[in-house]
This record gives structure tokens, sequence and C-alpha cells, in this order.
């Protein structure tokens, strides 16, 4: 699709007007933390939703449901307050290869980070840099997994450093930094700029941004993440990762 820099601005800039509105939310893995106004209960269905957020859009939000009420619908105050017995009770839960084991982990490295790491926007604030969040989720993937743990859960929390695009916990950093006031993304990390979001590249972004001529690199990993990012700051230097509606709704919903 061959359009001058300014018609595909233009072109973009359409699509999140058409994508970033609150008729988005109902059928996205962002409707789980929607459902709370606390800050910390946000951020950790916000955090678990993002981790499973692959695949059949039904079964993700049917998944993040039930893991919502094994945490008796106060994600916070269950994780922070629970004994180790009580985050390993035997409830039967699985998303793809997501399991149990899994999220007994998630939520003993969560009560750790936020007893002991003072929570999520903190590690990032501490961790970020002056135009980039990826070192940040590479120290996050280190602390989460302090805590014995089986090897195969690491492959939930992606690393940046390793080559992982991270799709999952860029979407989730979108969700808690950008403030728009249209109703979608939270907006309640205030110690994060917006400018240093990185989009949260997958197979329909991906396929999109190269397309209309945006990404060259054939892989959705931390390279092309990189390059993707220089363009989209390119077009918004304040708030690049808006563009994340467009990319994700032209290619999930327009299949374009």
């Amino acid at each position: 699709m061959e359009l001058s820099r300014s018609e595909l601005k233009e072109f973009l800039d359409e699509k999140v007007e058409l994508f970033n509105r609150p008729a988005f939310i109902e059928s996205d893995p962002v409707s789980i933390p929607h459902r709370y106004s606390g800050k910390g209960d946000i951020e950790i269905a916000g955090f678990l939703a993002a981790t499973i957020a692959w695949g059949n859009r039904k079964m993700i939000l049917k998944s993040s449901a039930r893991m919502m009420e094994i945490l008796e619908d106060s994600p916070f105050e269950f994780i922070v307050n629970s004994s180790d017995c009580e985050l390993d009770q035997a409830i039967r839960f699985v998303h793809r290869t997501f399991n149990l084991a899994d999220l007994s982990y998630f939520l003993k490295a969560l009560r750790h980070i936020y007893r002991n790491e003072g929570g999520l926007e903190t590690i990032f604030g501490i961790h970020k840099t002056s135009d980039s969040l990826q070192p940040a989720i590479h120290e996050l993937h280190n602390i989460f997994f302090e805590l014995p743990h089986e090897k195969r859960t690491e492959r939930h929390v992606s690393d940046p450093f390793k080559g992982s695009a991270a799709k999952k916990i860029n979407m989730f950093l979108r969700w808690m930094v950008r403030k728009d006031n249209k109703g979608v993304d939270f907006g309640i990390w205030d110690s994060i700029s917006p400018a240093i979001l990185s989009c949260p590249l997958d197979v329909h972004s991906g396929n999109v941004a190269r397309k209309l001529g945006l990404l060259n690199r054939k892989q959705n990993d931390a390279k092309a993440v990189r390059e993707l990012d220089e363009v989209l700051r390119s077009l918004d230097r304040e708030d690049p990762v808006r563009y994340d509606f467009a990319l994700f709704g032209l290619g999930a919903l327009e299949r374009f």
C-alpha cells in the first residue's frame, strides 16, 4: 500500500479514532482490569490477563475471568494477604500451556513484588531508560523469577534481551501508562511517559505494519519492536503506541 508519510499518518489517525473507544473494551482482555477501580487490583488483573492473552479471544476472557474468581474478585488483597498454602490451593486451572502450577507461582511472585519490591510500577519506574521500557521488562523477568520455580514457567514472562518482542508485557504497559481519556487505557502510572512505550507486536500488527511499509524486518522479535518504535515515534513523539489500536484493528478486526 503506497501512501505518502502525511497520508499514512492521516489513515492511521482515522483508524485510531475508530478503534480507541469504549466499545473496544468488551471483547478485549483489557475488559478484565476494567472490572476494578483500585490501582493494585487493576495492575494485577491486567498483568494476569495480559499473561494469557494469546489464542482465541473468547477463551482468553473466559480463562481470565476464572482467575479473578480464584482470587475471590479481589486480586490485590487476595495475593498480598495470602499464605503459600492459600496460593497453592488445588483449584483446577489451565489456559493452553499456562496451568495451575504456573498460576500458583505467578501469585507468589506478584506477592513478593508487592510486599518487597514496591509493586510493578516501581520496578518499571526504576529500571526504565530515557527512551525505552525494554530494559525494565528484562529486570522484571529477573525479579519475577527470584523465588524457587519450575523452569517451564519462565516462558510466560518474556525477556526482550533474549530477542522476544514481549508483546504481552508491552500491551500491559500500554494499559497502565497511556493517558488519553478515551476510556480504554488506564493511565494510572504517572512515573512513566507514554513516549517510551513500545508497540505490542504480534502477528496481526506485524503483518499490517509490513503492508503499510512501517516495518521491514520479517520476524516479530525485539529488533522488529525497535524498528517499529522508531517509525511510530516519528509519527507521534509523545504517544506513539496509540497506533497499536490502528494496527491491531486493521489486522484482527478488519482483516486488512
